[in-house]
This record gives structure tokens, C-alpha cells and sequence, in this order.
């Protein structure tokens, strides 16, 4: 059996640590784990080698690929909503001309072997943008072509690479005389707000729930940054290894999408306090929405339509509302604070 070489960039991060543990136990594949800090040490015994350092540099980059022949590209580094706000300028140079970097690798290393490399994508519900509050009620379950005006630097760094992605799958240099040996097999899944118990949430405009989940679990107030009725779709952290997994997995043939949204649920910021007060009977939650980010969470879908995930590629969240609570998030953030559960 020939061993697969897997790059997972962005790899200290939950998505890039669970993912690498599912791989790891699948066995026959070297994981080259990246990311621009060290390596956290749970994951170091996982992979055939780690590197620290930069997507944006190239030179590293080019390195890596001369001593690697990759099978399957995860590319999960990103700079994230609520910092790429602050930072615009280096959130496109992160998100767009990272992404742009390892793209190049791929086709490079696609033509020099004359092969197919996939290349999954973490794209976000922040590719969408809805005008206002009264369009979000009448719109319901987003589709993927729908309302593709995002408001927010993540969101456009987001949409531009679904589309540098069906580009180097599909158009790569179209004028060449000669045909491409080799292609990239891009997929992309659209996220939806991510929550977990394992790590604290770090800049993302949807963390007003999984903040709301830690500060609970602490016994401490939490100011909640948006309006009690504000509702978007979610999805526990285990479901997004699985999807992404199941999107890898799937044949080339049978995919209609390159770039599919996912769902679980979609509770109201009220429904969440609610679910978190049964269990944490101390927890104080005020609503004082922050104007800004309201704005902009008001902007993404209240829900979307995965159909097509579940259609193509079998896509079904193993987590609903109800068991995410009650199976994966609280007995979880109970054994991280267990003096104060």
C-alpha cells in the first residue's frame, strides 16, 4: 500500500489538531503538519513532520514542496472575522495571498507528477451578505448562489478563494497550447459559527455563543454582544472534522457543488442562554449588543440549505441542538473548569 503525504496548514488550531488525530488513526499517510507557531505537543507524535512558519513564505513553501509529493492539501490557516476587521490589509495578505501560495503548490506539484490534487477548503457563512433583518426572515434556508455580497474582509477573502479555487481546479492557464498535466480537485464547505468546549473562542464574529458557553461554565457575567432574537446556523467542532473528512472522502464524480454549504442547527442567542441556564443555574447573561458586530452577523443567513452536501456526499451532522448541549459541549466544559461545574 503506497503511503499518502497529507499538508495540513493552520494545524494548531481544534479544526487542524481533530482533524490530524482522525488522519493519524487512519493510518498509511505521512502528515506534514504546518502552521506559524510551534506545534502543540498532543499532536507532534501524529505526524511525519512539523514545520512553523509562514504561508506567506513562499521560499519555505517551495521547500516543503520539493521534498514532499502531496496527495491532499488541508488548508485551514486563516486570520479570522473579528481581527480581520482591525487588520484588513494583513487579513487579505493571510487569507488571499497565503491561499494563493499554496494553490501554486498544488498545481505545481499536480503538472511536474502529472496527477489530481485535491485541495480542501474552509470557506464561511460570511461569504454571505443580506441587506437587512426583514430579507433574512424572507429568506430562510440560504442556498450557496445565493446573496454573495459579503460585508466583512473575512467574508470577501473568503468568496474571492472559493473562486481562485474553481479557477485552479478548472481554467489554470487556458491559453497554454499544450493541456495541463495534472489538476487540482478543489472543495470547498461553508461553515457555519463553530462551538466548542476544548478552546476558547479566539476573534470570531459568531463566538457569542461558545464565549457564552465558557462564561457560564465559570460562573462569570457575560455581556452578550448581540440582541437576544439575533439567530444564526452552528455547528459543534466534531461535526466540522466530519465534514470536511466526508467531503475528502467523497468521489469526484458524484460531486455537483465546489463549494458546499453545511448545517446543524440554529438557535437564537436567547435559546442558547436558556439551554446554558438549566445547566449552569448561576449564569448571568446581559443582551447589550455592540452596533458594529450586530451589523454584520445580521448580515449572514439565519440558517442555510445543505441539500446538496447531503445529496452528493451524505452529509448529516451528528450533533443536533439538543445532544450537542447535552452529549458533547456541557460534560466537556464541566471537566475543563472542574471547580467551578
Amino acid at each position: 500500500m503506497s503511503i499518502k503525504t497529507i499538508l495540513v496548514t493552520g494545524a494548531n488550531g481544534e479544526i487542524g489538531q481533530g482533524l490530524i488525530e482522525h488522519l493519524s488513526e487512519d493510518g498509511g499517510m505521512h502528515i506534514i503538519a504546518m502552521d506559524i507557531v510551534p506545534i502543540d505537543e498532543s499532536v507532534k507524535a501524529r505526524c511525519h513532520r512539523l514545520v512553523t512558519g509562514d504561508i506567506l513564505d513562499t521560499h519555505l513553501l517551495e521547500t516543503i514542496s520539493t521534498e514532499h509529493n502531496f496527495d491532499t492539501i488541508y488548508h485551514l490557516a486563516a486570520l479570522l472575522s473579528t481581527r480581520a476587521e482591525r487588520q484588513p490589509t494583513l487579513a487579505h495578505r493571510v487569507n488571499v495571498d497565503g491561499t494563493l501560495n499554496l494553490l501554486e503548490i498544488a498545481i505545481t506539484q499536480s503538472r511536474l507528477q502529472g496527477r489530481e490534487i485535491k485541495f480542501i477548503y474552509p470557506s464561511s457563512i460570511a461569504v454571505y451578505g443580506l441587506p437587512d433583518l426583514e430579507t433574512k426572515r424572507k429568506a430562510g434556508k440560504v442556498k450557496e448562489d445565493q446573496w454573495l455580497v459579503p460585508r466583512t474582509m473575512y467574508g470577501i477573502n473568503k468568496l474571492y478563494n472559493e473562486q481562485l479555487g474553481r479557477y485552479y481546479a478548472n481554467y489554470y492557464r487556458q491559453l497554454d497550447a499544450e493541456p495541463p498535466k495534472g489538476q487540482i480537485d478543489f472543495r470547498g464547505v461553508r461553515f457555519p459559527g463553530l462551538i466548542s468546549a476544548v478552546t476558547l473562542p479566539t476573534g470570531g464574529t459568531s463566538d457569542f455563543a461558545p464565549e457564552m458557553l465558557h462564561m457560564a461554565a465559570r460562573n462569570k457575567h457575560y455581556e452578550c454582544f448581540v440582541h437576544e432574537d439575533t439567530r444564526i446556523p452552528f455547528m459543534a467542532m466534531p461535526d466540522a472534522i466530519t465534514a470536511l473528512l466526508r467531503l475528502q472522502a467523497a468521489p469526484h464524480e458524484k460531486l455537483t457543488k465546489t463549494v458546499y454549504n453545511v448545517g446543524a442547527f440554529n438557535p437564537s442567542a436567547l435559546e442558547v442562554f436558556q439551554i446554558l441556564q438549566k445547566a449552569f443555574p448561576d449564569t448571568s447573561v446581559k443582551f447589550a449588543s455592540d452596533y458594529r458586530r450586530q451589523a454584520i452577523i445580521d448580515s449572514w443567513p439565519a440558517d442555510v440549505d445543505d441539500t446538496a452536501a447531503r445529496r452528493d456526499w451524505d452529509w448529516k451532522p451528528e450533533y443536533s441542538l439538543d445532544r450537542a448541549f447535552s452529549e458533547y459541549l456541557i460534560p466537556a466544559i464541566r471537566r475543563r473548569y472542574p471547580s467551578k461545574a
